[in-house]
C-alpha cells in the first residue's frame, strides 16, 4: 500500500511495483490527521489481511532560516508532519500489529539532522530529533511483542526536497563537501536499507542507522549559511505504508564519518 497527498507520484510508484511483478494500490492520506491515518491501516488490511511492515517516510523540510524569522505556522506544519504524522502512524500500525499477535517490523524515517543541529533548519532539525526519540520508545514499549521499530538517518539524498533545500549553489557546494564518499546518497540506497531492516535480523531493534557520512554539530557552519537559506515551499514527501516483498565528496578539509 502506497499513500501520500500527491497523487500523481503515488499512481506512479504503484505502476513501478506493478511493472516489477509486484502488487500494489494507492491511497491518498494526509499523515498528520489521525482519522486519515486510521483509515489507511484499515485499508491496508482489508487489501493485503494483515499489516506485517510499515515504512513511514512522509516529511516536509518546511521553510528554512533563523530561528528568530520563522512563522509559528512553519512550526507546527513541520512538526504536523515530521513527527506527529510519524506518531499517528506507529499508533495505528502497532495496534493493528498487537491485534495480529505475530509481531511485525515498522522503520521510520528521520534524517542526519537528528543527530546533529542544523543551522537554518530550526523546525526539521527538531522534529527529525522527535522522530528518533519517538523510535526508542516505541521500541521499548514492543521489545517482547515481536514487533521492531527502527529508523533511518540520511544524509543528503538526490531528491527534489534535497533539490529544492540546496538550490543554491553555494549551499550545494558546502553540503556536497560533508559527504566523505563526494556524491549525495540515492533514494535506492537508502530503501535497500529499509528493506534490510524489515527482513533483515530479529535482533536488530531500536537502532538509528545513519547513511553517509555527515560531520558533528560542533563544526562551525560558514558565516553566509544562515542568510543565503532560501524560504521554501514544500509538499510532503509519500508515505509507504505496507510492503508485500515489493516495496564521500573530496575535500580538502578532513571529515569524520559519524556512526551511530
Amino acid at each position: 500500500m502506497v499513500a501520500g497527498r500527491r497523487e500523481r507520484e503515488g499512481t506512479e510508484t504503484v505502476e513501478l511495483i506493478r511493472s516489477a511483478g509486484g502488487d500494489g494500490f494507492f491511497v491518498k492520506a494526509d499523515v498528520s490527521q489521525a482519522a486519515e491515518v486510521e483509515a489507511l491501516v484499515a485499508r491496508t488490511v482489508e487489501k493485503f489481511g494483515c499489516l506485517d511492515v510499515a515504512f513511514n517516510n512522509a516529511g516536509i523540510e518546511g521553510d528554512w532560516g533563523p530561528i528568530t524569522e520563522l512563522s509559528e505556522e512553519n512550526w507546527d506544519r513541520t512538526i504536523d508532519i515530521n513527527l506527529k504524522g510519524v506518531w499517528l502512524s506507529l499508533k495505528y500500525e502497532i495496534s493493528q500489529m498487537l491485534k495480529q499477535g505475530h509481531g511485525g517490523a515498522i522503520v521510520n524515517m528521520a534524517s542526519a539532522a537528528g543527530l546533529m543541529g542544523l543551522s537554518g533548519a530550526s523546525a526539521y532539525s527538531a522534529s527529525k530529533h522527535g522522530v528518533i526519540g519517538l523510535t526508542k520508545s516505541a521500541a521499548l514499549e514492543n521489545a517482547r511483542t515481536g514487533i521492531r521499530v527502527n529508523v533511518v538517518c540520511p544524509a543528503v539524498i538526490e531528491t527534489p526536497m534535497a533539490d529544492r533545500a540546496y538550490s543554491d549553489p553555494q549551499f550545494h557546494k558546502f553540503a556536497l563537501g560533508l559527504h566523505p564518499m563526494g556524491r549525495f546518497g540515492k533514494p535506492a540506497e537508502i530503501s535497500e536499507a529499509v528493506l534490510w531492516m524489515c527482513s533483515g535480523p530479529r535482533f536488530f531493534h531500536d537502532r538509528p542507522v545513519s547513511h553517509s557520512g555527515w560531520w558533528p554539530a560542533r563544526r562551525p557552519q560558514p558565516s553566509w549559511l544562515a542568510p543565503t537559506v532560501a524560504t521554501l515551499q514544500t509538499t510532503p514527501e509519500l508515505k509507504f505504508c505496507h510492503f508485500h516483498k515489493s516495496p564521500k565528496p573530496n575535500s580538502n578539509a578532513p571529515h569524520r564519518t559519524v556512526w551511530r
